[in-house]
């Protein structure tokens, strides 16, 4: 139990720490990329869905490192097992078709929580882009 509340310690921190990074790097991309920020449909779409992958690719290397704890740790048999249910998990839709091994268990509920509170960080990121494009756009308009 010890051993498991150990991991979960360092596997949440390590994921805080990489969607920090992550969170870092896209701010800096966009504040380079978009020093004037786009006013028609098609330039804001086109922001949306960068944004949208660099997202995704962020959570996409969170679920990677629980998987490979999970590999690592002998918990799950293979690669695309240890993937899946990382997945599944860290986005909290938990099908139950994988466990982890009973000494284990508590890792699940641990790496739904952080992935609960990293996808609420990246939703928050993703408003204020949206809130300071239409900022944008009402202010362009009033002038």
């Amino acid at each position: 139990m010890l051993a498991a509340i150990l991991a979960a310690a360092l596997l949440v921190a390590v994921t805080v720490i990489l969607h920090a990074a992550g969170l870092s790097l896209v701010l800096r991309s966009l504040m380079k990329s978009h020093a004037a920020l786009p006013t028609e449909a098609w330039p804001i779409a086109r922001l949306l869905i960068h944004v949208t992958w660099l997202l995704i690719l962020i959570h996409v290397a969170e679920i990677t490192v629980w998987a490979l704890f999970y590999l690592w740790g002998g918990c799950l048999p293979d690669a695309e097992s240890a993937l899946y249910f990382s997945g599944v998990t860290y986005a909290t839709i938990g099908y139950g078709d994988l466990v982890l091994p009973k000494p284990w268990r508590m890792l699940g509920p641990l790496e739904g929580l952080t992935g609960i509170l990293m996808c609420g960080l990246s939703a928050g990121l993703f408003f204020a882009v949206v809130s300071r494009i239409y900022a944008s756009r009402f202010s362009t308009r009033s002038k």
